[in-house]
C-alpha cells in the first residue's frame, strides 16, 4: 500500500489530476461507442466505421503505406502525418486498422489535458487546470471534432499549440534551456502534424516577439527562442531546420557571452528575411483569401470561366449564430460567460497568460469564418472556467471550507451538464451505411486501380478507401472548376453525362502530365475546347448531347459513375456547379430539386418538412401560403432497386415532379420535389426510375442505397 505522504507530494497530485481528467475524456468518448454498438448498419469488417468523411483521406494512405504502394496520380495521401502515425501503430500493435481509425481519436485528443494542466501547475494552480481540462476535454465543438470514430488531424490540433504555449509560458516564468529547445521542437511536429497552423504559429511567435521587447527586451534568451522557432518556418527540409536550430541551440548554451542583444537582432533581420524569401507568408495569404475574403482560386487561375464557388456549400466556413458560438466553446452561453469573466481576472493574476490570446482570436474567427475554428477557443476560455472557480476554492472561508468545496463540485457538475447532455444526444452516424462500403467493396472486385469512379466530392475520399480507385474530386480537392465535371455529369441528359464522363477522365489523367503553365493544367474544360475547336463554352457543352459527337481522346481505363440515395439530399446543391452561365457565373434559370418528410397533416393537406403543403391526394401543393399549383406527375417508387414504380400523370402543363418512395431507407427523403430539369437529369432517370441508355451504361451494382454503372464508351 501507498503511504499517506506519497499522496501528499505534489507531483503525485498533479500526475493523478492529469490521470483523472485523461480518463475522464476518454469514457465519455466511449459513449458513442456503446451507442452505436446497437446498430448493425454502423459495422463493417467486424468494426465500427468512422464517422468523419475526410478521415478516409488518411485511412487509405494509411492502407497504402501498409501495402507498400500507391498509383501514381491517385491522390493517395501517402506519407501524411496522420496516415504516417497510423502505420506505424499498426505495425507495432496488434491492432487492425479498422480499429486503429476509430480509437486513435479517443486517445490522442484527450491528451490534451496535459498541457492545460501543465500551464495552471506554472502559475502554482493545478487545481485550476484540472477543473479546465475537465470542461475543455468535452466541450461540444472540441468533442464533436474528437469524439470515437472522428479520425481526422484535428485530434492533435488543440493539442499541439497548448504545448507551445506551455513552453512558451514556462520559458517566461523559468528561462530555462528545456523550454528553449522544446520550442522550436513542437513547433515543428505541429507543422508536420497540421501544415495549415502556419498561420496560427506566426501568430503565436509573433506575440511572443512583442510580449519579450515590452517585458524582457534586455534577456538574450527570449531572443534567440524567437529566431529557433523561425528557423521551424522557413521553406526548406526539416532535416537541415534540425540541424540549424541544435547548433545555434548548442553555442547558445555554452557560448552564451556571445549572444549579445545587438548580435541577436541582426541574426534575427537576417532570418526573417530568408522567411520571405522562401516563401514563409504564402500560407498566411492563402488562409486569408479563402476564409476570411472567401475567393475560390479557380476562378483566378482560368482567366475566364466563372466557376460556382465552394466555400459558400461548406457549412464549416459559414458564419455562426453568437449562441451557438458560445454553446460550442464552453457547453452553454452561462458557462461562456463566466469563463470570460474568470480568463480576464487570470490574465490580470498571470500577465504571461496573454500569451494565449492568438489561439482565442483563432477560436473567435468562428463568428466570421464558420464554426470549425471554435475548437481553438475552448481550452483557453476552459482556463477562465477553471481559474474562477480555483478563485472561489483558495477565498478564506475559514469554517465553511468543507461546504464550499462541496457546493464548488456540485456547481461544476451543473456547469458540465449541458456537455453531457450535448454528448447523450451527438450520436452522429457513420459516414456510409454497412450497405454501402459492402457494395464499393464489391465494386473493388470489379473495378482496376487505375479506373476512374465518377462521384461528388463528399464521396470521394471513402470510394477510394473502399473500392481502391481513382476519383475526379474529393474532400481536398473541390474547386469550381473541379467540381463541374461531377456536376454536369451528374445533372445532364445521359447522352452528355456519357461524353463528359469520357473526357473529363482522359482529360484529368493526362494534366498530371502537362506542363505547370500549360492550359490543361490551368482548366480542363478550356483544354478540351481547344481541342475540338470550339471557342464558345455553350456550344460546346451542348454538342456533347448530340449523338453525332465524336471522342477523338483515346480510351485509356474504364470509368464507373457512383449514385447514392443519400445524394438526393444534397442534388440542389450538386447541380448548382453546372447550372450557371460559365461568362459571369450567374445561374442561367432557376431550378428546384427538394426532398423532405411528412411533419403533419391538416384540413386535406400534408405539411412538409420543406415548407411546402401538399394536398392529400398528391395532385396540387402551396409553397409557404401561396396559391396551389397542379404538379405534372406524381411517381410512387415501391422499390428502388427493382425499379417498381408508378407514375400518375396529373397536368401536362404543370412545373413539378412529385416522387413518394415507399419504405425509403433514408427517413428524411420520403418525398422529392424537382422541376423538368431535374427530372431529365442523370441521376434522377438513371437512379430513381432504372431509365438508363443501354448503349451507354451497364448498371453493374445495383441496390437500394447505390446504383454505380459503368461507361461503355
Amino acid at each position: 500500500m501507498f503511504k499517506k505522504e506519497y499522496f501528499k507530494n505534489p507531483n503525485t497530485i498533479l500526475f493523478l489530476m492529469i490521470l483523472g481528467a485523461y480518463l475522464f475524456s476518454i469514457a465519455c468518448r466511449f459513449f458513442w461507442v456503446i451507442w452505436a454498438s446497437q446498430f448493425n448498419e454502423y459495422f463493417f469488417n467486424h468494426q465500427l466505421m468512422i464517422t468523419s468523411n475526410d478521415g478516409y483521406a488518411f485511412a487509405e494512405g494509411a492502407r497504402d503505406m501498409i501495402a507498400g504502394f500507391h498509383q501514381p496520380n491517385d491522390l493517395s495521401y501517402y506519407d501524411a502525418s496522420l496516415s504516417a502515425l497510423t502505420y506505424w501503430i499498426y505495425k507495432i500493435t496488434p491492432f487492425s486498422l479498422e480499429t486503429i481509425i476509430l480509437y486513435l481519436s479517443v486517445f490522442l485528443s484527450s491528451l490534451v489535458v496535459i498541457p492545460i494542466i501543465l500551464i495552471a501547475n506554472e502559475y502554482k494552480c493545478s487545481f485550476a487546470g484540472f477543473i479546465a481540462a475537465l470542461l475543455a476535454c468535452i466541450a461540444n465543438s472540441y468533442y464533436n471534432r474528437t469524439m470515437a470514430g472522428y479520425y481526422d488531424t484535428d485530434m492533435l490540433v488543440v493539442v499541439l499549440p497548448l504545448f507551445v504555449l506551455f513552453f512558451m509560458i514556462r520559458l517566461v516564468l523559468r528561462r530555462d534551456l528545456f523550454s528553449l529547445i522544446c520550442l522550436p521542437f513542437f513547433i515543428r511536429i505541429y507543422l508536420w502534424w497540421y501544415p495549415s497552423s502556419y498561420t496560427l504559429n506566426v501568430s503565436l511567435i509573433g506575440f511572443f516577439l512583442f510580449y519579450s521587447l515590452i517585458f524582457h527586451k534586455k534577456e538574450t534568451i527570449f531572443y534567440i527562442s524567437i529566431i529557433l522557432m523561425l528557423i521551424t518556418l522557413s521553406n526548406i527540409a526539416w532535416y537541415y531546420q534540425s540541424s540549424i536550430i541544435v547548433l545555434l541551440f548548442y553555442f547558445y548554451a555554452f557560448k552564451r557571452e556571445y549572444f549579445k542583444i545587438k548580435f541577436l537582432i541582426v541574426l534575427g533581420i537576417l532570418t526573417f528575411i530568408f522567411l520571405i524569401i522562401s516563401g514563409g507568408i504564402d500560407p498566411i495569404l492563402y488562409q486569408l483569401k479563402f476564409y476570411i475574403f472567401r475567393s475560390d482560386e479557380s476562378v483566378n487561375l482560368t482567366h475566364g470561366f466563372v466557376y460556382f464557388n465552394v466555400n459558400q456549400t461548406i457549412q464549416e466556413v459559414e458564419s455562426i449564430d453568437f449562441s451557438v458560438f458560445m454553446q460550442r466553446i464552453s457547453g452553454s452561453e452561462f458557462v461562456f460567460v463566466f469563463s470570460v469573466i474568470g480568463f480576464i481576472i487570470f490574465i490580470f493574476a498571470h500577465r504571461s497568460m496573454i500569451l494565449s490570446l492568438p489561439i482565442l482570436f483563432l477560436g473567435f474567427l468562428a463568428l466570421k469564418s464558420g464554426l470549425r475554428f471554435t475548437i481553438y477557443a475552448v481550452p483557453i476560455l476552459a482556463f477562465g472556467f477553471g481559474y474562477l472557480i480555483y478563485y472561489f476554492k483558495e477565498y478564506n472561508f475559514k469554517k465553511k471550507k468543507n461546504l464550499i468545496n462541496i457546493l464548488l463540485a456540485l456547481f461544476v457538475f451543473l456547469c458540465l451538464s449541458p456537455i453531457f447532455i450535448h454528448i447523450n444526444f451527438y450520436r452522429a452516424p457513420t459516414v456510409f451505411s454497412k450497405n454501402e462500403a459492402t457494395q464499393l467493396d464489391q465494386l473493388k472486385k470489379i473495378a482496376n486501380r487505375e479506373d476512374y469512379v465518377v462521384a461528388w466530392w463528399d464521396y470521394g475520399y471513402p470510394i477510394r478507401y473502399y473500392s481502391d480507385v481513382k476519383t475526379l474530386v474529393d474532400g481536398g480537392k473541390h474547386l469550381g472548376k473541379d467540381n463541374f465535371f461531377p456536376s454536369f455529369i451528374l445533372t445532364k441528359d445521359q447522352r452528355s453525362a456519357a461524353n463528359m464522363a469520357r473526357l473529363s477522365v482522359e482529360y484529368t489523367e493526362k494534366s498530371f502530365y502537362a506542363p505547370s503553365d500549360s492550359l490543361l493544367r490551368k482548366d480542363i474544360l478550356q483544354a478540351m475546347m481547344k481541342d475540338y475547336n470550339n471557342t464558345n463554352v455553350d456550344l460546346f457543352l451542348y454538342s456533347l448531347s448530340k449523338p453525332d459527337f465524336k471522342i477523338d481522346t483515346p480510351k485509356t481505363r474504364d470509368v464507373y459513375i457512383y449514385m447514392p440515395f443519400r445524394m438526393a439530399s444534397i442534388f440542389q446543391t450538386v447541380s448548382s456547379f453546372s447550372l450557371i452561365n460559365l461568362d459571369n457565373g450567374k445561374f442561367n434559370q432557376p431550378f428546384i430539386f427538394s426532398t423532405a418528410y411528412p411533419l403533419s397533416k391538416n384540413d386535406g393537406e400534408i405539411i412538409l418538412s420543406n415548407g411546402v403543403s401538399l394536398s392529400d391526394d398528391f395532385r396540387s401543393l402551396k409553397f409557404n401560403n401561396s396559391d396551389s399549383v397542379e404538379i405534372h406527375s406524381f411517381i410512387e417508387i415501391n422499390s428502388l432497386q427493382q425499379n417498381n414504380y408508378k407514375e400518375i400523370p396529373i397536368n401536362e402543363n404543370g412545373q413539378y415532379y412529385l416522387f413518394y418512395i415507399k419504405n425509403s431507407s433514408i427517413p428524411y427523403i420520403q418525398f422529392i420535389l424537382m422541376d423538368k430539369i431535374m427530372f431529365d437529369s442523370a441521376f434522377v432517370q438513371m437512379f430513381f426510375l432504372g431509365n438508363y441508355d443501354k448503349n451507354l451504361f451497364d448498371l453493374v451494382i445495383n441496390t437500394q442505397d447505390v446504383k454505380i454503372f459503368k461507361l461503355k464508351i
